[in-house]
């Protein structure tokens, strides 16, 4: 793969990797890019960066193609970002598109099934990832013990993510040339927390990093510590078994590690703007990054990452009012639900301004929306002017040098900051105390409000944790989780928080609880006799 992603991650300039005929591994750092079409011997390097690389890009070329390194499926459908995005924002109260798109209108109205075809690109991205870890730990083992700590970390997030998304799944830590067993979702969560304590101590030592420093790129302790708090935050959803107390430990880590929050804005630029903008490798925001993705607007030409968050979001018409550093990219679909806006605006009276008017009006420098033109209700879902458009991802330079290309974006996905560890301990925290947080889960949720120069708070509840949670961390793939650790998602309690279309209704209407978990998908069934299929489905 011809990447500028993997330039601090391994010391060749462009490789190239093919799945079939991988049998041995070497510590080669031959440069010479190899040719994918055919039967090789690859080297250590190229097995570990392809672990990392099927989350940034969803093929073996590169280029502005639709190449995908999964047969039958296209490289939209199985983006990781993007249908961990899809699956996370568009089925809450946070997004909704306006394509046609199979699988879109089912995400929109909360009615997806087991022939869905973005949930199936989901879950063979995430399969297919695990089988490029289980090779590596096959045919590598013994050459580098930190990067093999890493892929073990790597394939224990991906396995995190189908646990959470499709409940019990098939498991295995090895390539297998039959049908794998299934899995409890209990006894999976155990693998990934043993798993993730076992290798924490072999991954690189914590450090902030920018695109110009060794490592940046790659997984460190701070992201095992950061994803055992997630885990232990949700463990009551996945085990029946609270783990609140742990949670805000290993949340802790993170604060305290080196991984700080972002607060210097420049230029007219936030420091909540800088985090998601086209330099945010260089521009001091990566401080804030505990697991950047890695992205180039000449050799990341990906439609699956930074490029589907910018460019979905965004129509011509803002670019007339605020610098988007993209030409002829701007896909529009995606647009906030008014229950998201009004996160900033609780009276309903978010104005119809621009981004940078939106910010004045709402006195918190997240409220990255654009209401001229727009309505805030989503009357239509299928009008790409029905529900503001959000201007939260942008390939802008904060110095205001010009990006590589605007075509496809600079702007690396920050799919794990340390922001998150402030929200997990302040939750963790009001949960252990009552449901209201002490002065250090408060000061926690301070933090996070001083950076967005909005007033702090003097207590804080629960609610007001996870309405925290929505203006820092909304289009970043967390709402959909949150609300089901909530219980205002699927379930006896869902009706008691209703959004726009929530299943399928304009004022909303109550869910199930199986819709709690995503079917597997109907091809993985018929493949697989091993597995049973999710409740309801």
């Amino acid at each position: 793969m011809n990447l500028r992603y993997f330039k601090n991650i391994i010391p060749v300039a462009a490789v190239a990797f093919a799945v079939a005929g991988l049998s041995s591994c070497t510590k080669d750092l031959d440069v010479t890019p190899i040719d994918p079409s055919s039967t090789m011997t690859p080297s250590e390097p190229e097995l570990f960066t392809k672990c990392y690389a099927t989350m940034a890009v969803s093929g073996n070329y590169g280029g502005d193609t639709d190449d995908c390194d999964i047969d039958r499926l296209d490289g939209g459908t199985t983006g990781f970002v993007r249908q961990l995005w899809n699956s996370n924002e568009l089925t809450t109260d946070e997004a909704i598109c306006a394509w046609g798109d199979p699988g879109i209108p089912e995400f929109n109205y909360n009615s997806w099934g087991s022939s869905h075809p973005m949930l199936e690109g989901f879950y063979n991205r995430l399969y297919t990832s695990i089988a490029f870890c289980n090779h590596y730990l096959d045919v590598c083992a013994g050459v580098d013990a930190a990067r093999e700590a890493e892929v073990r970390f790597l394939r224990a997030m991906y396995y995190y993510h189908l646990m959470d998304a499709f409940g019990n799944v098939p498991f295995a830590t090895a390539l297998m040339s039959t049908p794998p067993p299934q899995i409890q979702r209990a006894e999976l969560f155990a693998w990934i927390e043993s798993e993730l304590k076992e290798c924490v101590g072999q991954m690189q030592a914590p450090a902030a990093r920018t695109s110009k420093d060794a490592g940046y790129g790659r997984a460190d302790q701070d992201a095992a510590n950061l994803l055992l708090a997630r885990l232990y935050l949700n463990a009551e959803v996945y085990t029946g078994t609270a783990r609140w107390n742990e949670a805000k430990e290993y949340a802790e880590k993170v604060i305290n590690g080196p991984h700080k929050l972002w607060t210097q804005g420049t230029n007219g630029w936030s420091a909540y703007q800088m985090l998601f903008m086209g330099d945010n490798g260089e521009n001091g925001a990566s401080v804030e990054a505990v697991l950047p993705l890695l992205c180039d607007g000449l050799l990341t030409t990906s439609y699956g990452t930074s490029m589907f968050l910018m460019s979905s979001a965004w129509k011509e018409d803002m670019d007339v009012n605020g610098d988007f550093g993209m030409v002829g990219k701007f896909w529009a679909g995606n647009r906030a639900r008014r229950q998201l806006v009004e996160k900033f605006f609780p009276n309903g009276d978010a104005p119809a301004v621009n981004i940078q008017g939106m910010v004045t009006a709402a006195g918190d420098d997240r409220a990255l929306f654009y209401g001229i033109d727009r309505t805030l209700a989503v009357e239509t879902p299928g009008d790409f002017a029905s529900g503001y458009s959000v201007g939260k991802f942008r390939n802008t330079y904060s110095t205001g040098a010009t990006p590589r290309s605007t075509a496809f974006p600079d702007a690396d996905y920050f799919l794990m900051r340390s922001a998150e560890a402030y929200l997990i301990a302040a939750e963790a925290d009001a949960r252990i105390n009552g449901g209201s947080t002490s002065s250090t889960g408060l000061s926690y949720i301070n933090a996070l409000r001083q950076r967005a120069n909005t007033p702090i708070l003097g207590s804080c509840t629960l609610q007001q944790v996870l309405d925290e949670r929505a203006r820092e961390l909304y289009f970043e793939g967390f709402r959909r989780t949150d609300l089901i650790r909530f219980g205002l998602y699927g379930g006896n309690n869902s009706g008691s928080y209703l959004w726009e279309w929530k299943g399928g209704s304009q004022g909303g209407a109550s869910l199930p609880a199986f819709r709690n978990l995503f079917a597997l998908p109907s091809s993985d069934m018929t493949a697989n006799p091993n597995l049973k299929q999710n409740e309801g489905y």
